[in-house]
């Protein structure tokens, strides 16, 4: 008798643990649904700006008077953040904010197509995207300027704050060799100017839509061509790009590799990044090595190397 109520207990306290994970599980889904919308919120109200603008910490009437705004709400906005780990007692300041790819991610332009994702999982042929706006999100890019200067600003915010400082210091010799590199879909030329000033005796071609590059700045050893990838690609020793491939040359892939059999603390972040392309875009996929190997082989590569860096993206040199 007594085994058999110990049993029962037993199996009501796996059961209480089960519910339990079960709700903190989706509470960490809501909450952390709330935290991109807040974080959002102090990007836009100016928080961070404010704060590094004055140059040490600040009580919340001083940041309160700078914003304009009143103390009551913001500082529940604080009191969240701060509890979140957003904002500290201590300034870390960064030459380059992420706050482009937050304001991006949680745009609502991008947010929507999240609503529709089962609707293009019943349609493979159409994305979320084009379900909830009615086109592929480069022809919304390529009419709407606000978002697609919103697109570039974080790519590029994400390519020079920590992906290229970081293959740079992690594969160095990936560059060797070379005296020429056309980065295809270079935006605004900002990843090659870190390249080449890293790598002074490179030629840079930044190679993007005409749209992006008639906007681009001029950079000394970078030369802005404008046209279609789909098309032709401006003839250098190597490509640098991602998820595009051309058959002349060295051509060195940055972009997350999916390993389904090692999990590491990253694989969260490459599974999401999974998510959004099949949210965004419509044949777009986050790859297994497996699956870069066969892409590879039927672009005519003979063989390529993976080189793991620091970052959530690994480097691929593919070779003919």
């Amino acid at each position: 008798m007594v085994v058999a109520v110990v049993a029962t207990i037993s199996i009501v306290a796996r059961l209480m643990l089960l519910s339990l994970s079960r709700i903190l599980c989706c509470r960490h889904c809501v909450i952390c649904k709330m935290e991109t919308a807040v974080v959002r919120c102090a990007i836009e109200l100016g928080i961070p700006d404010a704060i590094e603008s004055h140059g040490s910490p600040m009580t919340l009437s001083e940041l309160s008077s700078t914003l304009g705004c009143a103390p009551s709400p913001l500082y529940r906005i604080m009191r969240f953040l701060m509890h979140r780990g957003k904002f500290k007692g201590k300034l870390n300041s960064q030459e380059h904010s992420m706050a482009a790819l937050i304001l991006l991610e949680s745009s609502p332009m991008l947010l929507t197509p999240w609503l529709s994702l089962s609707a293009s999982v019943l349609d493979d042929d159409t994305s979320s995207f084009e379900v909830a706006h009615g086109e592929d999100i480069w022809s919304y890019s390529a009419t709407n300027p606000a978002h697609d200067q919103f697109i570039n600003e974080a790519v590029t915010t994400q390519g020079k704050a920590v992906l290229v400082p970081t293959m740079i210091h992690g594969c160095p010799e990936v560059f060797n060799g070379l005296s020429s590199l056309v980065n295809v879909g270079g935006d605004n030329g900002t990843t090659l100017k870190v390249l080449v000033k890293a790598f002074p005796w490179l030629r840079g071609i930044n190679f993007d839509q005409s749209h992006v590059v008639s906007v681009a700045a001029v950079i000394s050893g970078v030369e802005n061509v404008g046209g279609d990838m789909f098309e032709s690609v401006p003839m250098a020793d190597a490509a640098f790009l991602k998820a595009v491939l051309e058959n002349k040359g060295k051509v060195i892939i940055v972009d997350a590799v999916i390993e389904e059999a090692e999990i590491d603390k990253l694989t969260d972040v490459r599974l999401a990044l999974d998510m959004a392309m099949m949210t965004h875009t419509s044949k777009g996929k986050e790859r297994t090595l497996k699956e870069w190997g066969f892409v590879l082989g039927e672009a005519g590569y003979s063989r390529y190397t993976l080189k793991t860096i620091h970052a959530v993206q690994s480097v691929i040199e593919a070779f003919p």
